[in-house]
């Protein structure tokens, strides 16, 4: 039944407000119930653009944002695609960090799915509450580390949320599609079990047994109840997340950004890294500050990369040394998990990571930390004295956790540095030369992935499509860019840089044969013809 009258307008994905024409207004009983005037698409955002400007911090523009998105969607998206780079830092990273920390303060009412582990035994039921019925990917996380801030429980929602934002603004992957859902398991966060305004379980995370079976029937009932749906899972804890993408990977259409998004696009980076130093990926030694989901997940999509090239597995892996709170990953380290074993080489134990570069002698250095601060003066410099150009990619985030800024790889390198970081960094200006900053951030692989994998109706996610999306990314970095020090695409024309990536990574769900459609003859055709449009539909 076509609704109509104030149940229109509380709707936000029809309603239009100002923007309804005469005869809408007339046919579907809204007269007196919006200004006489009726106002342009373009108008509207002009507003919305000044009344961002009165706003004084980030988070008070994401507050605004979410608001308009609640009561005018296709504004919103308007909004957000009319400038990506002034807009996705302030959707996602980094003022994403704030709003998780402060999301049950900042409550104004649900989005998304809140899936309790109270109602196992009934997802399917509770996943059949869900309005839409043809839902193509949901975004799940159990608040279990969130981005480098740790368990934040209920919290967490914000991040799925946000990425499935990115989905649509970056990638036009229709918002209708999508789900943001809160697995909630409970929290060991004491703060947030205390807080009065919390809105999650108030109890302490289950053992790993009982979490991955209530994720098991989670996963089994998306199957029955949405069965052409993908499952991107986001932030879950380092060892959950590696050991659930396992479990999951070769029997649902399932992919974990944290740890193949992260991955994609830090070897992006470092494809266009080699570029400037006449070299291949083959030719490198890389050095990971953080061995956890990220920093795994990175190393083992870096192989398969290296694998490409011609490399064995095995002399891929040498390659490849990782560093963690306790120190190098070397063979006699006894506290190891199963997926660290192949990075831990024979070498002297040190907790010194100057020490470990000096014997090392890594060309790359990766920060996967969430140690803010961590390449320290000692560390850019003792990576300058090695190398003639370093490549430092510090990339934790938020800001306060990044593990150098701009400013200081390109200082302390004095101007050697091939720098990029998780979160925006200013440009610096050093001896008369500019530096741009790249910004390594998943949004340029995971909404990529994900448009192909809609358009392809793609029934698996393997590590290739993040290669595949990794070497398409890089691939749209000019040589005037890479000049600068640019290793990513700028971020204005961001939707043509998916689109671009997109239709290589579908090009691969084709040629492996997972696609849920026949092979058309024009892939970017196909691509370009699912793309979400930020227009009001025609409701007469």
């Amino acid at each position: 039944m076509k609704k109509t009258g104030i149940d229109l307008l509380h709707d936000p994905s029809l309603n239009k407000s100002t923007a309804f024409t005469e005869a809408e207004r007339a046919e579907l009983g809204l007269i007196g119930l919006v200004p006489d005037a009726t106002e342009s698409e373009d108008l509207q955002l002009r507003r919305v653009l000044l009344q961002l400007s009165h706003k004084t911090s980030d988070i008070d523009r994401y507050v605004y944002l979410a608001n308009l998105l609640d009561h005018d969607e296709t504004l919103f998206y308007r909004t957000l695609m009319s400038d990506p780079a002034r807009f996705l830092p302030i959707v996602y990273d980094p003022t994403i960090g704030e709003a998780c920390l402060k999301f049950g303060h900042l409550f104004r009412g649900p989005r998304g799915m809140y899936l309790s582990i109270k109602r196992r035994g009934h997802v399917k039921e509770v996943l059949r509450n869900w309005p839409v019925k043809d839902v193509r990917f949901i975004c799940v996380t159990d608040g279990g580390r969130i981005l480098g801030l740790g368990d934040l429980g209920a919290n967490g929602m914000g991040i799925p949320i946000g990425k499935l934002q990115l989905y649509t603004a970056t990638a036009a992957v229709p918002p209708q599609v999508l789900m943001p859902m809160y697995l909630d398991a409970g929290t060991n966060n004491e703060q947030l079990l205390a807080d009065p305004l919390y809105l999650g379980l108030r109890e302490r995370r289950p053992s790993t047994e009982e979490l991955f079976s209530f994720v098991d029937e989670f996963v089994d009932a998306v199957q029955e109840v949405f069965p052409g749906c993908c499952i991107h899972f986001e932030d879950w804890t380092g060892a959950d997340a590696v050991h659930l993408l396992k479990r999951y990977r070769d029997r649902a259409c399932v992919f974990n950004d944290d740890i193949q998004g992260t991955a994609g696009i830090t070897l992006a980076g470092m494809i266009n890294a080699t570029k400037l130093k006449g070299t291949r990926l083959r030719d490198e030694k890389y050095l990971f500050l953080g061995a956890g989901s990220a920093g795994i997940g990175l190393a083992n999509l870096l192989c398969s990369a290296l694998v490409d090239e011609g490399m064995t597995l095995e002399a891929a892996r040498a390659s490849v040394h990782m560093f963690d709170v306790n120190g190098l990953l070397e063979s006699s380290r006894k506290d190891l998990f199963d997926f660290q074993m192949p990075y831990a080489h024979p070498h002297a134990p040190t907790r010194d990571f100057v020490a470990a570069i000096d014997s090392i002698k890594p060309t790359t250095i990766i920060g996967v930390s969430t140690v803010g601060g961590a390449f320290s003066q000692k560390v850019v410099e003792a990576m300058s004295r090695i190398n003639e150009r370093p490549v430092i990619l510090a990339l934790s985030n938020p800001t306060s956790c990044a593990e150098c800024t701009s400013e200081q790889a390109y200082t302390w390198s004095k101007g050697k540095a091939l720098y990029a970081a998780g979160v925006p960094m200013p440009p610096v200006h050093w001896q008369g030369t500019t530096f741009v900053p790249g910004q390594a951030n998943n949004f340029y692989i995971f909404p990529a992935v994900g448009l192909a994998i809609y358009a392809t109706k793609a029934r698996r996610v393997t590590d290739s499509m993040f290669i595949e999306a990794a070497r398409g990314v890089a691939d749209q970095v000019t040589p005037a860019m890479l000049a600068q020090g640019m290793l990513y695409p700028p971020q204005s024309d961001i939707l043509e840089a998916e689109i671009i990536t997109a239709v290589r990574v579908a090009k691969l769900v084709f040629d492996l044969g997972l696609a849920g459609i026949e092979r058309p003859k024009n892939i970017e055709a196909l691509i370009r013809s699912v793309l979400y449009k930020p227009a009001y539909a025609k409701l007469t």
